[in-house]
């Protein structure tokens, strides 16, 4: 299946960067949200991004100029219909998914493919509400999206063998190295981080050292780019939230659940770089 016309579902910090990442790759891009501001801010944030390349003579005139008008914005979901494939990029909530999924279903041509940028949640769960369950698929992008090599395509029990390959060379074709796992809570990167962030946060709330010689041992003692607390900052203590409570739910593994600390920062409005304040101030 040849891929030229992608639609983004989300415009926040992910669906923005996903939007430009394929904008930037030649594809043509049109990305959906909910809200004109939440339209607008996600759009600055992406053309902001390729002026400051442009700025740093990392994009020519002529290629910035073709980005641009690569990329378009929508609020009606029906402007999809045409795309071949489709990046669903919204919170990280299964309800809200599985009232997107159908309507996409509906909206978009039948050989289209709908793939979720989920990092933890059920994807057969949300194929089985379309028609196409073998069209639907995982396509995990990590933060930030346009910089981070690593995809994670995620197999459900019903995928074809055409749309992991179709997916495979759409990533490859970013300029991203995509992997494969099997639809199980956390994936590959998120099964192995999750318990590692969790026990960094246990670590702090039982005062067995402070958050900077945590950071610190991590980072140069293990050769991490970033220590635990600093990255939980930077994913967003929300989201790690929901991936923790995503594996525990299917593994009832106590090394996966969310440490009674973390759950009241994120209660309070703690999120970490986003809101201002999380491990750290910002």
């Amino acid at each position: 299946m040849a891929i030229r016309k992608v639609g983004v579902i989300g415009c926040g910090l992910m669906g923005s960067g996903i939007a430009q990442t394929c904008a930037q790759s030649g594809y043509e891009t049109i990305v959906r949200e909910v809200a004109q501001e939440y339209l607008d801010k996600g759009m600055a944030r992406i053309h902001g991004a390729w002026d400051m390349m442009a700025k740093k003579n990392k994009l020519t005139s002529e290629q910035l100029e073709a980005n641009r008008e690569r990329l378009s914005g929508t609020l009606d979901i029906q402007d999809l219909a045409d795309c071949d494939i489709v990046i669903e990029a919204v919170i990280e909530n299964m309800e809200e998914k599985l009232r997107l999924f159908p309507a996409l279903d509906v909206a978009l041509k039948p050989e289209a493919l709908i793939l979720s940028n989920t990092s933890s949640l059920n994807i057969t769960q949300m194929g089985a509400v379309t028609r196409r369950a073998d069209r639907v698929c995982g396509l995990h992008f990590f933060n930030p999206a346009p910089v981070m090599k690593l995809v994670e395509i995620v197999r459900t029990i019903n995928t074809s063998d055409e749309t992991i390959e179709t997916v495979r060379e759409f990533a490859t074709s970013l300029g991203k190295s995509p992997v494969v796992a099997k639809d199980t809570a956390g994936f590959i990167v998120n099964f192995l981080l999750i318990p590692y962030l969790l026990a960094a946060v246990r670590m702090y709330e039982n005062g067995l050292a402070s958050k900077e010689d945590i950071d610190t041992a991590m980072k140069h003692g293990c050769g991490y780019p970033m220590g635990p607390l600093t990255l939980l900052d930077y994913v967003g203590l929300d989201t790690t939230l929901w991936a923790a409570e995503a594996l525990y739910e299917e593994f009832k593994e106590p090394l996966y659940a969310p440490s009674p600390l973390l759950r009241r920062m994120v209660n309070s409005g703690m999120l970490g770089r986003k809101s201002g304040r999380g491990f750290y101030e910002y």
